[in-house]
């Protein structure tokens, strides 16, 4: 995330918070179907969704994704998909989902929140001497997952090519992927999203669309 960024002013409504929040779910749902695919991920998302999940005290909302909507451009995209309004790749709808009802089952889990609480505290201490993107801090925040989110029944089965998803520090990168959309999950359901309000709020999530 640069520095010089420009800080746009977030939505100043309920429904175009929940909006960003769920682009960031459904953005790292995306990236971990792109790693399981192709081992490759686009810069800027990936950056976006490390720094979200560092960044466990920001100053406000905005500085969660980096003050510009187009830092979770290919998640806005994807979410047009979730609400019918372009063809929808049914794999990272599940990959959503399920980063959605893990969020709920960790919200469940008091000791397991604090927990991972306990291990991000961690790595943003690494994180300051290596930098956000580091691959030590990649594969500690793979390994917070591993230790808490992974040992819930409710879990996520990543597809791809398996050459791939058995590679050097890809199990680690697909892990820190479902970090940062479990982080964005409960973002969301701290700005007031909910299941049931995707389907009964489509046409103001659509209006929030537009307006990013």
């Amino acid at each position: 995330m640069n520095a010089s960024t420009p800080i746009h002013p977030a939505p100043d409504t309920p429904v175009g918070r929940q909006a960003l929040a769920l682009a960031g779910v459904f953005q790292a749902a995306s990236l971990v179907d792109e790693l399981a695919r192709t081992g490759q991920v686009e810069q800027r998302a990936w950056d976006t969704l490390i720094h979200a999940t560092l960044d466990t005290n920001p100053e406000n909302f905005e500085a969660i994704y980096g003050g510009h909507p187009n830092n979770l451009r290919l998640g806005l995209d994807t979410l047009e998909g979730v609400l019918g309004r372009r063809q929808a790749n049914p794999v990272v709808m599940r990959y959503g989902f399920s980063l959605l009802m893990l969020m709920n089952k960790l919200r469940g889990n008091n000791a397991m929140m604090d927990d991972l609480g306990q291990h991000l505290t961690r790595v943003q201490g690494q994180a300051e001497h290596f930098g956000e993107t580091h691959e030590n801090i990649i594969a500690s925040l793979g390994e917070a997952y591993q230790q808490t989110l992974s040992t819930l029944k409710t879990r996520i089965v990543v597809q791809g090519d398996p050459s791939l998803l058995q590679s050097r520090m890809m199990p680690e990168r697909v892990r820190a992927c479902l970090l940062a959309g479990v982080r964005f999950g409960l973002l969301w359901h701290q700005q007031g999203g909910r299941r049931w309000k995707l389907i009964f709020q489509r046409n103001a999530l659509k209006k929030a669309l537009d307006t990013l």
